[in-house]
């Protein structure tokens, strides 16, 4: 069965950073689009980053383009995400979600309720 596995958050001041992963199994992990998405407290989920799954193209909600780098390394089943800079407005708990296919990854990360399997999130902290 498919199974995501996020780690790597915790509490960070402002400017410092973090690397979240996302370790994925059961599933032809090549062939998936992957995102990663936060849940701001009170607020809805929302898309952060997405890689496709084969073309390696990317995408960045505007707020953390420039601070936030998400890369995949196909080989160790493996999805990460580089947050430097981090800023109060980062504090969400952040989740890795996978959708079958090559997708758009502007679509994916406009619509991430789309995305057919998550795993349990992390929590990132940013204090002032």
């Amino acid at each position: 069965e498919v199974q995501l596995q996020a780690s790597g958050g915790g509490l960070v001041q402002a400017g410092g950073s973090l690397r979240l992963s996302c370790a994925a199994s059961g599933f032809s992990f090549d062939d998936y689009t992957i995102a990663w998405l936060r849940q701001i407290p009170g607020k809805e989920r929302e898309g952060v980053s997405c890689i496709s799954s084969s073309d390696g193209n990317t995408y960045y909600k505007n707020s953390v383009k420039g601070r936030f780098t998400i890369a995949r390394d196909n080989a160790k089943n493996t999805v990460y995400l580089e947050m430097d800079n981090l800023q109060t407005e980062d504090t969400a708990v952040y989740y890795c979600a996978v959708k079958p296919g090559r997708w758009n990854v502007d679509r994916v990360c406009r619509y991430p309720l789309t995305m057919d399997y998550w795993g349990e999130g992390t929590l990132v902290t940013v204090s002032s």
